[in-house]
């Protein structure tokens, strides 16, 4: 079972930057992906990024352009540096990885809050 410890979140004004990190412990199987979700209140969890171990990276379109997503894969780690943030980028950020067996584990989650 993976373990994924995040941290980085916080209260931040719009228009200001965040990096999140997420660091992956106790994987058997090489990582395939790693990335993160978000999670407003009252709505579905949906994708902000995810990179590959080769390094192919996949943004959700509202957030391209602002996000990105980079990962150390000799230390199971995946960041997410955040920039020019808005009101609507407040929720819970999950980490998020798979597997080589399309295994898919979850973080705790960590509250990003963007103040107007």
């Amino acid at each position: 079972q993976v373990r994924l410890v995040e941290s980085g979140g916080g209260l931040v004004q719009a228009g200001g930057s965040l990096r999140l990190s997420c660091a992956a412990y106790g994987s058997r199987l090489s990582i395939n992906v790693m990335g993160w979700y978000r999670q407003a209140p009252g709505k579905e969890r949906e994708l902000v990024a995810t990179m590959t171990s080769g390094g192919t990276t996949n943004y959700a379109r509202s957030m391209k352009g602002r996000f990105t997503v980079s990962r150390e894969n000799g230390e199971n780690t995946v960041y997410l540096q955040m920039s020019s943030l808005k009101p609507e980028d407040t929720a819970v950020y999950y980490c998020a990885t798979v597997d080589t067996l399309g295994l898919r584990s979850w973080g705790q989650g960590t509250q990003v809050t963007v103040s107007p």
